[in-house]
């Protein structure tokens, strides 16, 4: 396989230390080429033409302030993006929403091992468009309408309302969105049904989530089940059953 060349920034000596031992001991391929402990310092390293890295493992919080005003100032952005980050709930939500690497502190080698086996996968000419969808979600939650999901063959970026269901096969889902078009993920169905809960999705089977948005029709009995608004029938399973009606009462309700 050929070298990755990584460059870390991270303003915790002992972070950083540990960061490349990790990546020296778990991940070989790797090869660390450059690091810095502020924006500034980040921002020298990254503009020398020499350097062109594959990745950067970057911690969110600097002394000089945050690490999105570096890759603002240095968009558009050709490498990799890995955050390196103590738990904040809404950057990994932003991360999760546009396909955008992370490992949480105190680094997991596994997870680390993950994050790294992605990068070849990703297309770089894509990160800056990944980026910019982070932010708009790191910046408005609330008004977010798009997300980015990676799929076997690429990353595709959809409207949240575009997506009509999901199913779960082993490790992977599908996603089928209103145009017909199914795109095959190699994430979990519980990490889209997470995701996707405060937007109207809902898991009303353990293979199956649905936008309860294109509901047609839901059919009572022994072996209940919902009719789409693109004719597939969708069970509904007897455990799920009491929780999915009392959704729908509040729906009703407009609650």
């Amino acid at each position: 396989m050929n070298q990755i060349k990584a460059i870390i920034i991270e303003d915790e000596v002992n972070g950083l230390t540990n960061l490349k031992n990790l990546l020296a001991r778990y991940c070989e391929d790797v090869e660390v080429v450059g690091e810095a402990t502020s924006i500034e310092r980040g921002m020298a390293l990254l503009k020398k033409e020499e350097l062109k890295p594959d990745v950067a493992f970057l911690d969110i919080s600097l002394p000089d302030g945050l690490v999105f005003q570096l890759l603002n100032e240095l968009s558009p952005i050709s490498f990799e993006v890995i955050f390196v980050t103590a738990y904040e709930e809404y950057a990994i939500k932003a991360c999760e929403y546009s396909s955008i690497g992370y490992i949480l502190k105190p680094i997991d080698p596994d997870l680390l091992r993950e994050a790294v086996a992605r990068i070849g996968l990703r297309q770089p000419e894509q990160m800056q468009r990944r980026l910019d969808l982070f932010q708009q979600h790191l910046n408005n939650p609330n008004a977010f309408t798009k997300m980015s999901i990676a799929a076997l063959d690429g990353i595709y970026f959809v409207n949240i309302k575009d997506i009509v269901r999901f199913e779960a096969e082993d490790n992977y889902t599908h996603i089928f969105l209103n145009t017909g078009e199914r795109i095959t993920a190699s994430k979990t169905i519980k990490a889209y049904e997470d995701l996707l809960a405060p937007y109207n999705f809902y898991r009303v089977h353990k293979r199956h989530v649905i936008n309860l948005n294109y509901m047609r029709k839901f059919v009572k009995g022994d072996g209940g089940y919902l009719i789409m608004d693109d004719d597939i029938k969708i069970e509904v399973s007897r455990r799920r059953r009491p929780a999915f009606m009392e959704k729908m009462r509040l729906l009703q309700e407009g609650l």
